[in-house]
């Protein structure tokens, strides 16, 4: 403990502003326990960037943490990028303090001689990717905690060609943040370098995500009545736009939950993977009789999908159901237009469905699969430009579409999922038969996650154990199946657990394991890297011969993975 109030009494001193000065002295005048998170370990300024709980301290988001992240960045920009005039474009969503950080890492960046484009107010995450390259910028930044709770932040790093950052880059970033002393951030602002924008990058996003996000001029898109939430986030001011621009006319918008709030004050959770996020919505979905309802998390990357069953009923779509109709329109759609030639190919990640693979594969197109995150998939289109990238997603609720945005979109990703739902509407079907109709021509796949919370140095260690435990006492038989494989990303290695044979696994190393069953049963174990949670995803399948008998496959597949959580007491 004495090493922590040392570390916290060098934040009283002349290099930090008098507030700060203030909130670390009343923690240890109090004696405070929040004293050790604050200071246990620097806020870690990971591959992507960093997401933290708000505050004063080294483990806080707060104007020194992001300044001393945005001066390592402009230290290895300044160093390492050949070119007269840096440029980069700063975003920021709606939680609190979002507009204070983007001005304070936009006066970093000045400081340091490099020309920065700031957003006049929030603006939608994807917004920000596009902009990177429309405006020619070396990297952009978004102020965001994507669907935290309020009391978080974050800062994510885009490099020029407008994804988030990878190897070498990420690597080399870090090691310049590491090495800077707080007392090291040059915060005294060139306002001559920073330009607000506005209104001319989203008229080009919005345009080019209409063209991305449409299948076809024939369809209806007058006869679908959409409900809309943006969850008090940033979409508010880009997708009922994109709505209308693609002449969605029948949009009905959840107004308790339009104004931007970081409280976020009618939902638990932000998140529109959570059907309680989205039950405003749906009951006003069911008051109207809409065909679809669309929820968006508060950067607006995320999507939330929730259609009509074959009872009528509303019904959520998980992440890997909403990818896998939208990536067989899309695969249609290159098809009708002969554009399939064997130089394209989709993306997902490797805790996603399997479905997604074969769906691909039937119009003979390639599925490339990388770790969790969109920058992956982003780093994909960048790897293969002979190759065209048609769409890509992940099961946490991302989507995108073509390559104009190199992150998840849920701007686009609207947009499709409405132009799959008109053009089933019109054509006597609907989102979710649709969804069936790939079941029966495939097998029915289920998924499930959970996500168990550890919080502090204590949780930190637990999770790690719980991992420690999967790797070096494997599951061998699950629900009755024999255990075929265990994928070790972090020691890079697949072993065949039945003939004992292993085989390199060509990803960047990453603490993930996933078991599969001779039965094509899947679990898959992480920790989150946003989050003291660690993450299990469960795949189950089977087959399915009509889609009247739908509801009982499900039902069977449910209780199956019921089981699996009980087996392995993670209930």
């Amino acid at each position: 403990m004495s090493e922590i109030l040392d570390k916290a009494k060098q934040w009283l001193s002349a290099t930090f502003d008098t507030e700060t000065q203030q909130e670390i002295q009343q923690l240890i005048t109090a004696n405070s326990p929040d004293l050790a998170d604050r200071f246990y370990k620097d806020m870690e300024f990971g591959t992507g960037g960093m997401r933290g709980i708000m505050g004063a301290g080294t483990n806080r988001i707060n104007k020194y943490t992001l300044g001393r992240a945005t001066q390592g960045l402009s230290n290895y920009m300044l160093e390492n990028v050949q070119k007269k005039q840096l440029k980069v474009v700063i975003a920021y969503d709606c939680r609190h303090n979002s507009k204070k950080f983007a001005k304070v890492v936009a006066d970093v960046f000045s400081a340091n001689n490099i020309q920065v484009f700031l957003f006049e107010d929030l603006r939608a995450t994807p917004e920000l990717s596009f902009a990177v390259r429309h405006l020619n910028c070396d990297a952009g930044i978004v102020l965001t905690a994507s669907h935290n709770p309020p009391e978080y932040n974050g800062y994510k790093v885009y490099w020029a060609d407008g994804g988030q950052i990878v190897p070498p880059h990420d690597g080399g970033i870090i090691n310049k943040v590491n090495a800077l002393d707080f007392s090291e951030i040059n915060f005294k602002a060139n306002e001559a370098l920073i330009e607000t924008i506005g209104k001319e990058v989203d008229d080009a996003f919005i345009e080019a995500s209409v063209k991305n996000g449409s299948l076809s001029n024939a369809i209806d898109r007058k006869n679908l009545k959409i409900v809309f939430t943006s969850l008090h986030g940033t979409s508010i001011v880009s997708i009922p736009d994109a709505l209308a621009k693609a002449g969605y006319t029948d949009v009905h918008i959840v107004e308790a939950q339009r104004a931007p709030d970081g409280d976020f004050p009618t939902v638990k959770s932000p998140n529109p993977e959570e059907p309680e996020a989205l039950k405003m919505a749906t009951d006003l979905a069911n008051k109207i009789n809409a065909d679809i309802v669309i929820g968006t998390d508060p950067d607006c990357d995320r999507l939330g999908v929730a259609v009509r069953d074959t009872d009528g009923n509303i019904k959520l779509m998980n992440g890997n159901q909403t990818m896998v109709v939208m990536t067989k329109f899309l695969l249609k759609k290159w098809k009708d237009a002969g554009k399939i030639n064997g130089k394209q190919f989709v993306g997902s990640t490797i805790v996603s469905t399997e479905l997604v693979n074969d769906l691909a594969n039937s119009y003979n197109v390639e599925t490339k699969v990388g770790l969790t995150g969109f920058k992956w998939i982003a780093k994909m289109v960048r790897d293969f430009p002979e190759l065209d990238f048609i769409g890509g997603g992940e099961e946490s609720f991302g989507y995108m579409v073509g390559d104009f945005v190199r992150d998840k979109d849920a701007v686009t990703a609207t947009l499709l999922a409405c132009e799959v739902a008109a053009y089933a509407k019109q054509n006597g079907s609907s989102f979710y038969k649709e969804l069936l109709a790939i079941y029966v021509d495939n097998s029915f796949y289920k998924e499930h996650l959970i996500s168990i919370t550890k919080k502090g140095m204590d949780g930190a260690t637990q999770i790690q154990q719980m991992l420690s435990d999967m790797r070096n006492n494997p599951l061998t038989e699950i629900d009755g199946e024999k255990v075929a494989t265990l994928s070790d990303y972090e020691a890079s290695i697949q072993k065949n657990l039945i003939t004992g044979k292993t085989s390199k696994i060509d990803l960047p190393k990453s603490n993930v394991l996933i078991y599969q069953t001779e039965n094509g049963t899947r679990i898959a174990a992480r920790p989150s890297g946003t989050e003291p949670k660690i993450k299990f995803y469960f795949s189950v399948n089977s087959n399915l011969n009509s889609k009247e008998n739908s509801v009982k496959v499900e039902a069977n597949l449910d209780a199956k993975i019921q089981r699996i959580i009980k087996e392995m007491k993670l209930n």
